[in-house]
Order: structure tokens, then C-alpha cells, then sequence
């Protein structure tokens, strides 16, 4: 697909630099709801204009364009054609996994982000496993259905959710999602038995925890939660936000039975998800993207910015979009949860941390620790097998273009040389003596080879491209539609809701017991200065 030509690249630095200077006169447009609407539509158009609106001629069905790979999205979408076969073979998996390794850094540890928290990438990681699906018997193939739907809680099918819910027409019941209570707090129920051998017969339906290893200690099997993404009890952090939002949707579905006693189950229950799914929205738009951006002006999740777009079209989740999201690296090697450190290896698929800490506790804890900085040599070794070799294979075998490809593509020049790509010696010497030449550096090594970007949490051509395809899946999503976000969809109710939350904060003040104190601004995924 053919983005905007490099001879815009002049305007656009000229315009990042307004953006992230004059901060006084940024907050004054903030400050004026019609003007900062206004000016939010024309840069989110930019932003997602930098590439062809969908439908994509082409996916990983093939190189060329057919009914097939215009219809069927059991196959990753691609912004690029697949390219002819690069003029010198590709270096081995192994060497290019090094490029990563977190033990080849001088003097030998990792680098934190000066910017972020673990509540940033956590968040990442739990929003983008319940929609960048990769089907792990052919990772050209995916078992998404490309919207932000909110699996991760309510499953991706209906007989998943359906076995989530409680499914009650009793007054204080309707429209909940199964839940239980541990000491004072309200949690998912248990997936497995007491014993924690064996799926309980009621959530047979679900999609079992992926990568859970089938030798995990039963005393930690037993400790992970009925949600409706297979991703969702990876670690604490994930079950935690998961855990958020399940008690949102039953305090929603309570305030709606009341004000609504004509409503039955169902219709509680799908305005209730109708609105948290919404929410979630308002979250990744004001407060993940905002943090991911340098600018002084914030995002806004206006539907209004969509509805005349050219490219308000259905989702297609691309396969370029699922790799620029391995965020490997900006996890660290211990994790500092309230009085304790702990290995990373042993802070998977165990949910005691979070339910012996409480909710808010929790997210305070992930808040307060900084993560590491995103980019080459910089990924623990407990993920680098794990992740960084299959995602380097993933693009191999998906045939993606070139780096500096996918740079002209979105409005960047070619870099000419390494230098071009990093300002770091050492990474400028192991791309040279891996690839050559600029042009045969790979789409997903050279996504994290670049320098940070000043006050940004990512790099330049990762965050160019999470504006294009997250502003587009985001503010697409059939509940945000001219003729559907109304109080008809919603109730009085879930407007007011919708219209007051911009941050996790805000969802969990209202969702925690009356005693527990959480500080202003204690969560947050942006470093406190």
C-alpha cells in the first residue's frame, strides 16, 4: 500500500516540533472543548492517512491480490505487498536474535525507560492479546475477529461468554458476569478445580490458558481465573486489569437493573458490556496513547473524528501491526510487587500476588516501577527464546518487505546509512556486520534498532505506525458509529460514564472497597517526576 511520499517528511518535523514545544499554548487548546475536537480530527486524519484506507489489496493468503485475500480474515492483513526474494540470504534466527539479548549490553544490565511504567506495557501487552490473535498452528493465520471487543473478559465467541455469565433474572443479578469474592474484593471465579488438576465442567467452553505448561504446579493452576481471553492469567498485571474491568461491567449492570427494573438479563447485560467495551476505548485513546505520544496536546476518543473519514472502514488486523507489538524489552528481569522482588520466570500463570495485595495495591505496585526502555539489546532471557525468535520468524515467513521499505511507505526518508537508523556505535557495527547494507535490514529488527524519540515511549516508525492502525481500529469500532453511540445503546447511565473516564485511575476509584486509599495520580503509566 502507498503511503504519503517522503517529500512530506520536511512538514511533518516542522509540525512534531510545534507539537512538542509552545506546551502553554497546547493547554490552552485543550483548554477549549471545540477547538481541541477540531484539531483532534485533523491530526488522527493524518495520522491514519499515511496510509491507503482499508481494505488492503493483499494478505498473508498470498503475494498478489484475489477474492480470497480480500474476504477471508482467518488470514493476517498487510500493508505492504510481499516483495521479491531479498538479493542476499538472510542471517541466521540465532545471530539476529542476539540483537536482542539483554546480556550482550555493556556494562551488562538492562536500561530504563524514562518515561514509563510497568502499568504502560503491562496495559499493552492485556489490550493487544485480545485482538492481535496469532494461530499458533500457522502464524500467517489468525483466530481474531480483527474489532476491539473486549475478549479478553467476554471471550471472543458467544458460548464463551455465555458460560461467563450468570445468566439471572433475580433482582441484584441481572446482566452479571460470574464472579466471587476473596476476603473483601470481588474476583473471576476459579477456572480449575480445587485440586487445580482439572477445567471446571462449567468453563469447558473456554479456550485454555496459552502456554500454561501441562506440568505447572497445581497450587498455582488453581490460583488462575475464568476470563474469556487465553491470554488473560499470563501474570498478575493481566488478570489485574481483567479483574478491573469485570467488576465495572457488574457495578454497571447494577446501576442499570436499578434504573431500568423492566429490563431483563440479556438487555442489562449487553448495555452493561456495550459501555465497559466503550470505556476501554476512552482508556487506550486518552491515556495509552497520549502517554505513547511526545506531543503537548492530548488525544481525544471523539467519535465524531471518524464518522466522514475515508478510511472508516471494517477492521482487518495487519500482520505488520502484530509485530511492531512484541514489546519484549520493556519488561524487566525482577518485578517489585509490594515489599518483594521476584524473578520474572516465576511471575507467570499465578494470581495469588494479586489477590494477597488487593486490586488497588496492585496497580499502585505496577505503577511505581519503572520499565525498561524499549529497544535492542535490552530483552530478558527468559523472554528471548520465547518471543524474539518466533516474532523474527513470524516476518520471515510472513515475507515482509525491508525496514527502510516500510519507512518510505509511512512518510519517512531511507535511511542510507546505519547511522541513519541508530545513533548507538554498537548496534550501527552488528547491523553492518549482519545485513551490509541499510536496505537489507528486516521490518522487525530495524523497528527497534532506532533511537527513542524525546519524551515518547517508543520509536519513531513503531509509533508512526501504532497512530495509523490504532487510531483506525480504535475509533471504528461499530459501537462508536454516527447512528449508535446514544443513550439508546448505552442508557443515561453508561454516557455518563463514558463521558467522565480518561484513565484506569478513574475506572478503579470507583471500583474498590470504600477504605482502601489510593493517592491522586499513584496510578499511572507515566513516570512521576
Amino acid at each position: 500500500m502507498i503511503g504519503r511520499s517522503g517529500n512530506d517528511y520536511p512538514f511533518s518535523k516542522l509540525l512534531s516540533y510545534g507539537m512538542t514545544h509552545f506546551g502553554f499554548l497546547w493547554r490552552i487548546v485543550n483548554g477549549i472543548p471545540p477547538l481541541a475536537r477540531w484539531v483532534n480530527r485533523r491530526l488522527i486524519n493524518r495520522a491514519v492517512e499515511r496510509s491507503a484506507s482499508r481494505p488492503n489489496p493483499y494478505s498473508t493468503l498470498a503475494d498478489y491480490t484475489s477474492w480470497e485475500s480480500l474476504t477471508d480474515k482467518t488470514w493476517f492483513g498487510r500493508h505492504l505487498q510481499q516483495p521479491p526474494a531479498p538479493a542476499r540470504p538472510l542471517p541466521a534466527v540465532a545471530d539476529v536474535v542476539a540483537l536482542f539479548d539483554q546480556r550482550l549490553r555493556k556494562p551488562g544490565h538492562s536500561v530504563e525507560s524514562e518515561k514509563s511504567t510497568l502499568l504502560f506495557p503491562s496495559f499493552a501487552q492485556w489490550f493487544t492479546d485480545g485482538f492481535l490473535l496469532t494461530d499458533s498452528a500457522n502464524r500467517l493465520k489468525t483466530h481474531t475477529n480483527h474489532e476491539i471487543d473486549f475478549s479478553a473478559l467476554y471471550g471472543l465467541k458467544k458460548e464463551e461468554s455465555e458460560c461467563l455469565r450468570l445468566k439471572s433474572e433475580r433482582i441484584g443479578e441481572r446482566g452479571r458476569l460470574k464472579s466471587r469474592m476473596i476476603g473483601n474484593e470481588e474476583y473471576a471465579p476459579a477456572y480449575f478445580t480445587d485440586d487445580g488438576l482439572t477445567v471446571r465442567p462449567e468453563f469447558k467452553a473456554l479456550r485454555s490458558p496459552l502456554h500454561l505448561p501441562p506440568d505447572w504446579p497445581p497450587e498455582k493452576r488453581r490460583t488462575l481465573f475464568a476470563f474469556g481471553g487465553e491470554r488473560a492469567n499470563a501474570t498478575p498485571q493481566t488478570a489485574m486489569l481483567s479483574t478491573l474491568f469485570l467488576r465495572e461491567h457488574n457495578r454497571l449492570a447494577g446501576l442499570l437493573e436499578t434504573q431500568h427494573p423492566g429490563w431483563d438479563d440479556e438487555r442489562v447485560f449487553q448495555t452493561a458490556r456495550n459501555t465497559t467495551t466503550v470505556l476501554l476505548i476512552k482508556v487506550v485513546i486518552e491515556e495509552y496513547i497520549n502517554h505513547i505520544s511526545p506531543y503537548h496536546f492530548h488525544f481525544l476518543a471523539d467519535p465524531w473524528s471518524a464518522w466522514s473519514a475515508k478510511w472508516n472502514r471494517p477492521n482487518w488486523c495487519a500482520v505488520e501491526f502484530n509485530l511492531l507489538y512484541r514489546w519484549h524489552s520493556m519488561v524487566p528481569s525482577q518485578i517489585e510487587w509490594t515489599g518483594a522482588t521476584v524473578p520474572l520466570h516465576e511471575w507467570v500463570f499465578d494470581n495469588d500476588p494479586l489477590t494477597e495485595s488487593g486490586l488497588a495495591g496492585a496497580f499502585v505496585a505496577t505503577s511505581r516501577q519503572k520499565a525498561n526502555r524499549l529497544g535492542l539489546h535490552n530483552t530478558p532471557d527468559y523472554l528471548l527464546h520465547r518471543t524474539e525468535a518466533p516474532s523474527i520468524q513470524q516476518g520471515r515467513d510472513a515475507q515482509l518487505g525491508s525496514y527502510n521499505e516500510y519507512r518510505v511507505a509511512v512518510g519517512f526518508p531511507r535511511a542510507e546509512t546505519f547511522a541513519d537508523i541508530s545513533s548507538d556505535p554498537k548496534i550501527c557495527s552488528e547491523l553492518r556486520k549482519l545485513y551490509t547494507e541499510p536496505d537489507n535490514v528486516e521490518f522487525y529488527v530495524g523497528l527497534f534498532a532506532e533511537d527513542p524519540r524525546p519524551n515518547a515511549a517508543i520509536m519513531g516508525l513503531i509509533g508512526r505506525f501504532v497512530a495509523l492502525d490504532a487510531f483506525s481500529q480504535a475509533l471504528t469500532n461499530p459501537l462508536l458509529s454516527e447512528h449508535v453511540f446514544n443513550e439508546k445503546t448505552f442508557g443515561p447511565e453508561g454516557m455518563k460514564f463514558i463521558e467522565c473516564t480518561h484513565t484506569l485511575e478513574d475506572v478503579l476509584r470507583r471500583n474498590i472497597p470504600d477504605a482502601v486509599d489510593v493517592p491522586v495520580g499513584s496510578v499511572t503509566m507515566t513516570q512521576t517526576r
